[in-house]
């Protein structure tokens, strides 16, 4: 499918991906979308996790932005029935369709226990149920890591967003999806110089994630060794965490898109003792960058 230069222009080269929008105040959240909408930013990514009234919050920042895309990454399929997608799509206003990508994602075994099997066949029928109404081809995208489900991407939607990804497979994800097809993967960024605190943080963020076999199959592959992906080493921090001030997160952003990427989407984590409302300041930090 050809739909990169298209989405691309639509999203820009960077983007807000933000765990902390999918809550809080209202009237907080929709101050914060603005300002986003007004430096400049053109996408706003959202994680869906396990919520149930997922859709109900993409709603609500629709309706709270004005004109950036509303992307989620990613909607588990577990957790979220193609059905229920495909019926809230139909009572989208037209305004909302156009600016909505919905990143969709296969989530891990030990999230959804027992009933996970056969992921790519999964998928498969989850985007059969899609296309019976739902949002077409080109306002959906896979949360692709490993060959068969990028090529599932590449065939059946706009694209890939891969997440907790370093440059590398950025650069294996384009050569498997072809030059046509969306590529716009998560960049988590800690805007901290000392190199000791940085990783702290990076660590702390990184926790859940080394119980996910996806994410640590995928960094197998990528030749991080058991010691790395089980500690986790300074290798694998470097690698999935860009850090440092603004003009080094920049630098990470280039070499994503050198390898391929179309849009690179920015999760800014912080220490536990930063983490109330939005990180508004490091998003206008960050701005530079658009």
């Amino acid at each position: 499918m050809n739909y990169s230069k298209k989405l691309g222009e639509k999203l820009g080269r960077v983007g807000v991906w933000s765990g902390e929008l999918r809550g809080g105040d209202p009237a907080e959240r929709a101050e914060a979308i603005a300002e986003v909408e007004a430096v400049g930013y053109r996408a706003i990514w959202i994680p869906g996790g396990g919520a149930a009234d997922f859709l109900d919050i993409v709603d609500a920042l629709l309706t709270a932005s004005r004109s950036a895309v509303i992307a989620t990454g990613i909607i588990n399929v577990w957790r979220v029935g193609a059905p229920q997608v495909v019926a809230w799509w139909k009572q989208l206003p037209p305004e909302h369709r156009t600016r909505l990508l919905l990143g969709l994602g296969i989530s891990h075994g030990p999230m959804i226990g027992a009933d996970y099997s056969r992921p790519v066949t999964t998928m498969k029928a989850y985007l059969d149920g899609l296309d019976a109404g739902g949002p077409p081809a080109e306002h959906r995208c896979l949360a692709a890591l490993a060959p068969k489900m990028l090529e599932l991407a590449r065939d059946r939607t706009a694209g890939s967003h891969p997440y907790l990804v370093p440059p590398e497979h950025t650069a294996i994800a384009r050569e498997r999806l072809g030059p046509n097809a969306l590529l716009a993967p998560e960049q988590t960024v800690v805007l901290e110089t000392d190199p000791g605190r940085a990783r702290e943080i990076a660590r702390s963020a990184l926790g859940v994630y080394l119980k996910l076999p996806n994410y640590v199959n995928n960094w197998r592959r990528l030749g991080f060794s058991e010691e790395d992906v089980t500690t986790p080493s300074d290798r694998l921090i470097d690698a999935i965490f860009a850090w440092g001030t603004p003009e080094a997160i920049g630098t990470r952003v280039k070499a994503h898109l050198d390898a391929g990427a179309d849009h690179v989407c920015l999760q800014v984590v912080r220490h536990e003792d930063d983490r109330k409302g939005y990180p508004r300041q490091a998003w206008r930090d960050l701005a530079h960058l658009l």
